[in-house]
């Protein structure tokens, strides 16, 4: 099967806050040869607790197998699949494209249909600042390949489940 038809999985994980969890998080995948396409650690409210956002793709019954593998883990407090819930997902992308005297306006005009913010210029180049899901900053960065994309750099994907309808 091509990796791009396979499903997408969004997984949120609560783990102390200690040395070598993220490892083992990790090795989980590795173990598996499942490729981790994004990856964010952070600490949560309580500097006790981190929370891992990890982005992967692949099969369903591997994936299955790998949060019931992460809850028998030392340190692992909560582990949620987000793909089988309503959630919202942002990544942010900076991004420094050619922008001579021709594509100037073009490269502004992208940047301003996607509600990008400039936060760099120099006489050749714009850096900008792209935050949205998955989907919106492929096509970005697609439109952007047109003008010379010289450098990216991702934050990898943050997600959150929606809160209840009342």
């Amino acid at each position: 099967m091509d990796p791009k038809m396979e499903p997408r999985h969004t997984i949120a994980i609560w783990v102390d806050n200690t040395p070598g969890v993220l490892s083992r998080v990790t090795g989980l995948f590795s173990g598996r040869g499942f490729n981790i396409e994004s990856l964010c650690v952070a600490e949560t409210m309580d500097p006790e607790v981190s929370r891992i956002t990890i982005v992967s793709t692949g099969d369903e019954q591997i994936t299955e197998q790998i949060i019931k593998q992460l809850h028998k883990l030392i340190n692992i407090i909560k582990v949620v699949d987000l793909s089988e819930l309503e959630h919202v997902e942002r990544e942010m992308v900076l991004v420094r494209v050619k922008a001579e005297d021709k594509s100037r306006a073009e490269v502004l005009r992208i940047a301003d249909i996607f509600r990008c913010r400039v936060v760099d210029v120099s006489a050749s180049t714009y850096t900008l600042e792209i935050t949205g899901n998955h989907d919106k900053i492929r096509a970005v960065l697609d439109l952007l390949k047109n003008h010379g994309i010289q450098e990216v750099a991702r934050t990898g994907t943050l997600a959150i489940q929606r809160s209840k309808k009342e």
